[in-house]
């Protein structure tokens, strides 16, 4: 288990902060969303680790999310988006390191996301070189609904990501030696009490072979 964190050593959010197209300061390569410490201290870890999982646990989208509905990548800044080439050099990482399962946890979105990561993004013929499973809030948001427009405009520009709902709840992982399995628990509602956690969708990551398989 690898703790991140992505709030106090980073640079300032580019492009004022604004979920845009067309922001070129988030690619540049100088800038850093872990600081230049504790990214060599990550990809040292990942290097020389040995385990059959590699779970990293950090706070914000780390896939890549195109949110727009009209042509033109538009993304958010707080978000590893936002920090481009800090990302790729830790996707790198997965894939030069040798690291045999990467999982990345994330929170902060107020959504259930289940994400496949590649090097690319923009090619989705690609295979996958790790998962990323973002956990919802738990009250945060009200009841929240199965899926929104925004949602699934979110999911037909991203083939990567393979679920997303805005209802509350948690994920739950259990990781066994030939694969691991996951549940994105929900409930119908929060805003009043008697709702009963369900599983609204289940994958499977097998061992050696990254990228998340219905369940």
């Amino acid at each position: 288990m690898h703790l991140l964190d992505t709030r106090q050593y980073r640079d300032n959010q580019a492009c004022g902060d604004e979920r845009m197209a067309g922001c070129q300061e988030r690619l540049d390569p100088r800038r850093t969303i872990l600081g230049r410490r504790q990214e060599k201290w990550l990809l040292r870890g990942l290097g020389a680790s040995g385990a059959r999982w590699d779970v990293v646990a950090q706070q914000i989208f780390f896939a890549q999310r195109d949110t727009s509905r009209s042509a033109g990548l538009q993304v958010g800044m707080d978000a590893w988006d936002g920090y481009a080439a800090d990302r790729q050099r830790i996707l790198h990482g997965f894939a030069h390191r040798g690291v045999r399962n990467p999982v990345v946890l994330t929170g902060d979105v107020h959504r259930h996301y289940a994400n496949d990561l590649r090097l690319d993004f923009d090619r989705p013929e690609t295979r996958p070189i790790g998962v990323e499973l973002i956990t919802t809030s738990i009250t945060s948001g009200g009841d929240g609904q199965d899926t929104t427009p925004e949602i699934r405009a979110e999911m037909a520009a991203n083939p990567h990501i393979k679920f997303a709902t805005s209802r509350r709840g948690y994920v739950l992982a259990r990781f066994h030696r030939s694969h691991a399995e996951v549940d994105f628990k929900v409930l119908r509602y929060v805003q009043k009490p008697g709702a009963r956690a369900h599983t609204a969708a289940a994958f499977a990551v097998e061992d050696g072979r990254p990228g998340l398989h219905p369940a």
